[in-house]
């Protein structure tokens, strides 16, 4: 497990398991919401998008945590494992709201670049309740072609239990010439 992308519905939890991950493996995280989205909620031009998430894909190793189904394929060129959580619809929005409401009008740096205050987002909102049965199906149709290791949890308390029983890395070195977790 050198390179692993984390996918499934807004609010399942990528970014948390990600930092969960990198945490234990030592592996370089990528959150994409931070590349894609410029300071005011701005999206990436796509051309350029597709460019940024090839020379991110091609790093030796990594966590890359979001779905981005436009650029799906080429992080599945990259990746040797996919941890895809496919959490309930519900849970997804309520988690959403949940974050909407703890953290609004302040940034998470940690995943965005500044000026991307939290927010409500009514086409956000529907696009989370309309992911599984817009999206779901050609994302899994992409991943059902990878020849990699595929972890796909339902439950939080699988994914959990996944993430508990990897063994702690070596963080001294875990990627040859690499540096530590990319999220700028």
């Amino acid at each position: 497990m050198r390179r692993v992308l984390i996918i499934g519905c807004p609010g399942a939890g990528k970014s948390t398991a990600a930092r969960k991950l990198a945490a234990k493996t030592g592996l370089p995280l990528i959150h994409l919401d931070r590349h894609y989205w410029r300071a005011g909620w701005v999206p990436t031009e796509d051309l350029l998008w597709r460019e940024t998430v090839i020379s991110l894909a091609s790093q030796e190793c990594w966590i890359i945590d979001g779905t981005y189904g436009s650029t799906l394929a080429e992080r599945l060129d990259r990746a040797d494992t996919i941890i895809h959580l496919d959490f309930p619809t519900r849970l997804c929005l309520w988690r959403v709201i949940k974050r909407t409401a703890t953290h609004y009008g302040r940034e998470r740096p940690q995943e965005f670049v500044p000026g991307c205050p939290e927010r409500v987002d009514i086409t956000f909102l529907k696009f989370v309740l309309l992911y599984r049965r817009r999206l779901r199906t050609k994302h899994l149709i992409k991943v059902s072609k990878f020849s990699g290791a595929v972890h796909s949890f339902n439950r939080p308390a699988e994914l959990e239990a996944f993430l508990a029983s990897l063994p702690s890395a070596d963080h001294e070195k875990p990627c040859p010439d690499q540096g530590t977790a990319t999220g700028h």
